[in-house]
């Protein structure tokens, strides 16, 4: 702690967790840990619930000085928030979706209007009236049978993430329990009778099958097994293509994937492998036409876009390269339209747009002013339509939604995020600088300040960062940062390696061996800008979360003094005992990305 933090600390004494003796053991040797008491996966363990009462009644004693501030920021919060908004519309299958919520309320209202903004509105599910019995309500997955009739959804009332599923006749407004629980993923056939879902394992939660369920079976069951993932680092999902002429199922484990296909109006077939799964192969697909295109990273690390005719995908050397592979372009995805190929690709760091012209074969970027910002791919369901629906956002500039017309070129904004309280984007700056790691890579690092805030090394510094999964941190706009900014501290996102910012190499350095990359990025982005004067050194924060609260527990270790303060929100920072339980969600993916402590 330094000196000013110890100043401003109250002389309260936080509780200490008692340590009891206990070994973890493992192939390179057996440790010990005193505190591994302290889990507990029933929540029910009363020495547990009694050491976490005692941390929050001492955090409460801890800011109690600041309960008037607390509730002052929380009504500024909220003060921004604007209640009665609504989504922009999506034109598919006849009507136009949108989501709205209403004034006093907390929960989403989605909606549909048949043909014409201008019909009657149609509500597919209120989640406020749906929550209004429950302690917790989430709706999940839900998808429309493609017959506009039926609604299937997913609904989790415990905060677990084990959806129940629940169908909807929306011609007579009756909602059905079909009594089937622990889904995680939904897609309708094009028969609009029978609906692909995937079960979790009941113990690990991965998911893991999927199943066929017949909506006009008697008695409802949960549905004919079609497909069993028996490896269990990859997790199981199904959707449709855009084009909805086949049902997918999407296999993926951190460094591979596999997908299999089926007619969609033939769900009584039998999926077929589109590709095998191999290691270090990644891959997604579309259905376009006559083809189907690939993004795929074999022998591309950035990853190329390829296609195929609808029954060649099996054989590789069927494939030809339509996107070629760049090692300064990371191509994130794709959306496929009836006048260009839109490419959603990582280039300096920035996340844009770049049109391919089906018939010239040419490329355009869509530009923007703002050094450092995000654009990135909306819904498109109608592969035959002109427009094409993104959305563009930067720390200063809230949310727009946009279309673009793929024939004109004239972009269209339909919508921008509604700032209430006052906000004035004038007032802010976003900039973009490179920081100079200890070992020569550079660091973009994303900054958002007010246009009265010096950088004259006077201002306080709020710097947050994530870095792993190749998860890159977008520079998006965030309405409760204000409050940080309009206080005179600048915010800095450091894009340290883990991520992927830079492309694929960026996130190969720093995961498993290279993961010191990640925590001496962040380090010494803090050190650049203390010492090029730019922020104060006494009043520097750091923030991460989850895997990003594994970075701010190495960073409390390896630079304690140059922190007055570090936020870690659910931070993941016992890694070896959990990643040597394969009980654990998550767990068995996961060694690709920490490497497993069973295989020393």
């Amino acid at each position: 702690m330094n000196k000013l933090a110890a100043e401003t600390a109250p002389a309260l004494m936080p509780p200490v967790a008692e340590q009891r003796p206990h070994v973890v053991s493992a192939p390179a040797g057996d440790r010990e840990d005193p505190w591994y008491w302290l889990r507990d996966d029933e929540r029910q363990d009363e020495d547990v619930l009694a050491y976490l009462t005692a941390e929050n009644d001492y955090s409460d004693a801890h800011m109690s000085r600041l309960s008037d501030f607390k509730a002052e920021l929380i009504d500024e919060l909220r003060g921004r928030i604007v209640e009665d908004d609504a989504s922009v519309p999506i034109f598919d299958h006849g009507y136009w979706y949108y989501t709205r919520y209403e004034r006093g309320q907390e929960y989403p209202i989605h909606a549909r209007r048949k043909g014409t903004m201008a019909a009657d509105e149609e509500i597919l599910l209120d989640v406020n009236e749906l929550a209004e019995d429950h302690d917790f309500y989430r709706v999940g997955d839900w998808d429309v049978s493609l017959d506009n009739r039926m609604l299937a959804f997913l609904e989790d009332t415990s905060g677990r993430r084990q959806f129940r599923l629940i169908l909807r006749d929306l011609e007579t407004g009756e909602f059905l329990d079909t009594g089937v629980t622990g889904v995680s993923s939904l897609s309708w056939s094009a028969d609009h009778r029978h609906l692909f879902y995937v079960a979790n394992e009941p113990e690990t939660l991965r998911s893991w099958q999927v199943r066929r369920f017949d909506t006009q079976a008697e008695p409802m069951s949960e549905g004919e097994l079609v497909y069993q993932e028996d490896d269990d680092a990859f997790y199981t999902g199904v959707g449709r293509t855009d084009s909805g002429r086949y049902n997918l199922i999407y296999l993926g484990s951190t460094v591979s994937s596999e997908i299999h296909v089926l007619e969609s109006d033939q769900p009584l077939g039998k999926f077929r492998v589109f590709y095998p799964r191999q290691r270090d192969h990644e891959y997604t697909i579309d259905h376009f036409n006559d083809a189907w295109l690939i993004r795929t990273n074999l022998d591309a690390p950035n990853f190329k876009i390829m296609k195929v005719a609808l029954d060649k995908h099996a054989d590789r050397k069927q494939w030809q390269t339509l996107i070629e592979h760049s090692d300064e372009v990371f191509i994130h995805d794709f959306t496929a339209l009836g006048n260009a190929l839109a490419i959603s690709e990582r280039s300096e760091g920035l996340r844009r747009i770049r049109l391919h012209d089906w018939l010239e074969g040419t490329s355009t970027m869509i530009e923007f002013d703002e050094p450092a910002y995000t654009a990135y791919l909306g819904s498109n369901p109608d592969q035959s339509s002109d427009l094409l629906r993104f959305f563009y956002t930067s720390m200063s500039t809230p949310t727009q939604t946009l279309n673009y017309n793929l024939v004109t070129g004239e972009r269209e904004l339909l919508k921008e995020e509604n700032v209430a309280g006052g906000f004035d984007r004038s007032d802010y700056i976003t900039e973009r600088i490179d920081v100079p790691a200890r070992d020569g890579a550079l660091i973009p690092v994303s900054i958002l300040r007010r246009r009265d805030t010096p950088m004259d090394g006077s201002a306080p510094l709020y710097q947050y960062a994530y870095g792993s999964y190749g998860s890159s941190s977008e520079p998006m706009f965030s309405s409760s940062r204000l409050s940080l900014v309009d206080r005179g501290f600048i915010y800095a996102i450091a894009h340290v390696r883990g991520g992927q910012e830079l492309g694929r190499q960026w996130y190969d350095d720093g995961r498993m061996l290279n993961k010191i990359n990640t925590f001496n990025d962040f380090i010494d982005v803090t050190s650049h800008l203390e010492s090029s004067g730019v922020v104060d050194p006494d009043r520097v924060f750091a923030m991460g979360g989850s895997a990003g609260g594994l970075l701010m527990g190495a960073v409390a270790n390896m630079a304690p003094d140059r922190y007055t303060g570090i936020v870690a929100h659910v931070p993941f920072v016992d890694v070896v005992t959990t990643m040597l339980d394969e009980s654990i969600p998550l767990t068995t993916n996961e060694f690709d990305e920490w490497g497993n402590p069973m295989e020393p």
